[in-house]
């Protein structure tokens, strides 16, 4: 019992530190193009974890099936992800996107019930549909003031979203099998690997002289917090409970977002984007509870 509770701690953390990234995130597209900016996060990833992981653990070797996970979960994960996570928060505000995060749990209960075969049972079911109504519900402000840009951007957050939910799903797949740090160690190298053409073009017309410390700083907290810490927590804690729990505990993502959102960018959330986070409370509730499977 006290294991799973670790475990969920940790999850609950790093979902905490995930959420920090959307507002870091809103800052950081503000100085660096999006390929760029992955780019250098995961190369300060891969620069802290490599020595680490060899003088720990040592190159492992793993089977095909093994490398295979771990490179889909950098390419939902991490290159996906971001792009979508980044180049929707250029297009709409960190309160919507934040508020959007809370449609994770169900994603993630919804690949668990296809992928893993995990039952599939009518509080999901209803938590689902509660879920998507919610998210309708916040971008209802959109569609109200013909606001397509945000609504472009809501929809790239929610793609994003999708990518999170695989990446849970997959690091489940071979988190008995394959160590945190290992998992940490590959997902920061592919990461950087994937990003790399695309960030050489974008650098070529990049002025680094004008970036300022606080900027880079940025980039290494991306690097070490966001991708280093969250990711090795992530990965103790998916070992130890199921994907079904890591998925309901990620409602810690969002609320991170929102709150950190208000206090740090002064964003206001409006009377229609409450109601649709309280859809999604709802639906996370529902998540949580045993029920009857369905068929």
């Amino acid at each position: 019992m006290n294991t799973q509770m670790w475990a969920s701690g940790k999850v609950m953390l790093a979902m905490t530190i995930v959420g920090s990234s959307v507002v870091a995130g809103k800052f950081i597209i503000q100085s660096f193009p999006v390929f760029l900016a992955n780019e250098l996060r995961f190369l300060v990833a891969s620069a802290a974890l490599v020595p680490l992981w060899m003088k720990v653990e040592g190159f492992s070797v793993l089977d095909r099936k093994d490398y295979l996970s771990i490179f889909l979960q950098a390419l939902f994960g991490v290159f996906l992800f971001n792009i979508l996570m980044l180049s929707g928060l250029s297009l709409t505000s960190a309160i919507e996107a934040g508020i959007i995060t809370s449609t994770l749990p169900a994603c993630t209960a919804i690949l668990s019930v296809f992928l893993l075969k995990e039952h599939f049972t009518r509080n999901i079911g209803l938590g689902v549909l509660m879920a998507v109504f919610g998210t309708v519900l916040i971008n209802i402000t959109s569609i109200s003031t013909i606001d397509l840009t945000s609504l472009a951007g809501n929809l790239l957050i929610l793609g994003a979203i999708c990518c999170e939910s695989l990446f849970i799903i997959l690091g489940k797949s071979h988190s008995k099998r394959v160590s945190a740090l290992t998992v940490a160690t590959m997902v920061s190298c592919f990461g950087a690997v994937l990003f790399f053409p695309f960030a050489i073009a974008e650098s070529r017309s990049f002025a680094f002289k004008e970036v300022t410390f606080a900027e880079w700083g940025l980039v290494v907290y991306f690097g070490i917090i966001v991708t280093v810490l969250a990711f090795i927590l992530m990965q103790q804690g998916l070992a130890r409970i199921s994907a079904t729990s890591a998925g309901i505990l990620t409602s810690f993502l969002p609320i991170s977002s929102i709150v950190l959102s208000s206090l740090f960018l002064g964003e206001k959330i409006s009377f229609l984007q409450c109601g649709g986070f309280g859809f999604i409370l709802g639906a996370l509730y529902l998540l949580s509870k045993p029920s009857t499977q369905i068929g």
